[in-house]
């Protein structure tokens, strides 16, 4: 199935709260994965209180933190909710593979493999290993995708450093909420492979669905540059997303990357690779070597 237009879903904090992963969110505010757990009890005081028992003695007042945390961060969700939205945008490309390349609409989209060898001798792996080859002659799909708040939202509080850090932690992971939603309408509605999927928001978040959507900067996607491809293919500017010259998007809270359906896909890290992978790819980049180093230097 392919339908290579661009289709934007703009979500209510409201309709993506629910799709937040707060392990991630705790995490930004150094709480161990644990501490999450509060999020799972709503409305009910005597659970809350049980859950902090749960703790030893010299852990509660570090989880009584994250449940003081955990009510702020949904007093100010509710405000923000209020002003601001969230915004996803994504294109069903025809796809096919070519070596280390994928070919997305007609336009080359080179990737790195895997180099480093691995002691049980599994495969070097590259996200183009999930595409379709080019020499099959049958076309496949592949999705690409970008999601963002409202960029008005990284101008409040400035004048108050908790509250800033407050919203622009929650804006992060409503970003992320709003692709986790958006995957699941292209998965079972717009490119439909998985119409009948049923799955609960915490399967949904532990990733139980058919396929992967690694981000550019996930260790699959560490080229930042990639920003620049699917930018060209996406055109991020109608959701409110721009590019720095080196790449970066704004507003901060902002994801972009692809969407991959084989029921074989996985994630991975490319790892380090060496100066004659290097070469290739600036090359197949159309990049200087020097320039592509710039953006890989934690694989080099």
């Amino acid at each position: 199935m392919n339908n290579s237009v661009d289709k934007v879903l703009t979500y209510t904090i409201h309709e993506v709260a629910p799709y937040i992963n707060w392990i991630y969110f705790f995490h930004a505010w150094g709480f161990q994965p644990r501490y999450a757990a509060i999020a799972d009890i709503h409305g009910c005081d005597s659970c809350r209180a049980y859950w902090l028992t749960t703790f030893p003695e010299e852990e509660r007042a570090k989880a009584a933190e994250a449940m003081q945390l955990f009510k702020e961060a949904n007093r100010m969700l509710n405000q923000l909710d209020e002003n601001y939205h969230v915004h996803t945008i994504f294109r069903l490309c025809e796809a096919n593979a070519d070596g280390d390349n994928l070919i997305l609409d007609g336009k080359l989209f080179p990737l790195l493999r895997q180099q480093i060898p691995h002691p049980d001798g599994s495969p070097f792996l590259c996200l183009s290993d999930f595409v379709r080859p080019l020499s099959s002659g049958i076309p496949d799909t592949v999705g690409i995708f970008a999601a963002s708040c409202d960029g008005e939202v990284e101008l409040l509080y400035e004048k108050d450093p908790y509250k800033r850090m407050l919203v622009q932690t929650l804006a992060d992971r409503l970003a992320e909420a709003a692709t986790e939603k958006m995957h699941e309408y292209v998965r079972k509605v717009a490119w439909g492979y998985a119409k009948d999927e049923n799955l609960s928001i915490p399967d949904l978040l532990r990733e139980k669905f058919q396929g992967i959507r690694p981000a550019v900067g996930y260790p699959s996607l560490p080229d930042q540059s990639v920003n620049f491809l699917l930018n060209d293919l996406l055109h991020m500017e109608q959701i409110g997303i721009t590019l720095t010259e080196n790449g970066a998007m704004r507003p901060h809270a902002t994801v972009c990357g692809l969407i991959l359906a084989h029921p074989a896909a996985r994630y991975f890290a490319v790892g380090k690779i060496g100066n004659d992978q290097l070469e290739d790819y600036a090359r197949r980049k159309k990049m200087s070597v020097e320039e592509t180093r710039k953006f890989l230097a934690a694989n080099l």
